[in-house]
């Protein structure tokens, strides 16, 4: 589907020289293409981005850390965010790194793919009250803040699963599967799939094991530690108390991933992992 794209906002990496020479040659070629730029830093050109600022898609430059920054952005707002990769080659970016001028003839004729990825939120209750709430796209981490473990007591739709004296419980989407819980031993779920990653770290318990859940079910977590911090997309920290409770569910709002160029989720494993595929015989 074409979409009209009459502005567009940059989401540019703060510490990378690249990524600032970039959007400065960008904004010039999107300014020729009549489109309005802003950027999230001091660009000759653009205007400074505001949360009453109309954009139609964000143009991020750098790694997954500033996709997530472009997400927490576009919050809400369902809007396309499309990742340029400038280097390290991320699972929300584009696998190959396209010319500046192709991305701007491509997202001036709105000829852009967009996919869904699914949310995950989150609830924290305290002495029966919601006390805070929130989001993620990757993941919800609770975890240990000190060098003691936590203790842990985790239901599955309103049933007792098991009690985990562990450094840490990971809540994964599919897109947060390649992520930290990836890092830690949990399986990779493509994203198509509707389901949730929940994976114990460390944990003194006989059945421990990563498991993939169903994407409608609630997942409750009870904290019999003193104390221990919810960690959402490594962005928003809270620190927990003795008997909080931590509800997640899949969230009912999406985050809008675009892509210039169609690309399977297995082609993105193989670049990011460098996989050995030499003699494949398919076309």
């Amino acid at each position: 589907m074409s979409r009209s794209i009459k502005s567009v906002l940059l989401v540019i990496h703060p510490t990378r020289n690249e990524a600032l020479v970039s959007a400065a040659e960008l904004t010039k070629l999107f300014l020729d293409k009549k489109i309005d730029v802003y950027a999230t830093l001091k660009i000759s050109g653009a205007q400074d981005y505001t949360d009453k600022s109309k954009v139609d898609l964000a143009l991020v430059l750098g790694g997954d850390g500033t996709m997530l920054r472009a997400a927490e952005l576009f919050r809400g707002k369902q809007l396309p965010i499309l990742g340029i990769n400038l280097g390290h080659v991320g699972f929300l970016a584009e696998i190959e790194r396209p010319s500046l001028g192709e991305i701007v003839q491509v997202i001036s004729t709105g000829s852009f793919e967009v996919e869904e990825r699914m949310s995950l939120s989150y609830k924290l209750i305290r002495a029966g009250s919601e006390i805070e709430s929130g989001w993620a796209l990757n993941e919800v981490t609770i975890e240990r803040n000190d060098h003691q473990m936590i203790d842990l007591f985790v239901q599955i739709d309103h049933r007792p699963l098991s009690r985990w004296w562990c450094d840490a419980v990971i809540c994964a989407t599919p897109t947060g599967s390649t992520a930290y819980a990836y890092s830690a031993g949990g399986p990779v779920v493509w994203p198509e799939v509707d389901a949730l990653v929940l994976l114990p770290l460390a944990a003194h318990a006989l059945f421990s094991r990563p498991m993939v859940v169903d994407a409608k079910s609630e997942i409750v977590i009870d904290l019999a530690s003193e104390s221990a911090d919810l960690n959402a997309d490594g962005i928003r920290r809270i620190k927990l108390q003795t008997n909080d409770q931590i509800i997640l569910t899949s969230d009912k709002e999406d985050v809008l991933l675009a892509h210039i160029k169609p690309a399977t989720f297995t082609d993105r494993l193989v670049a990011k992992f460098k996989l050995p595929v030499e003699g494949w015989r398919g076309e």
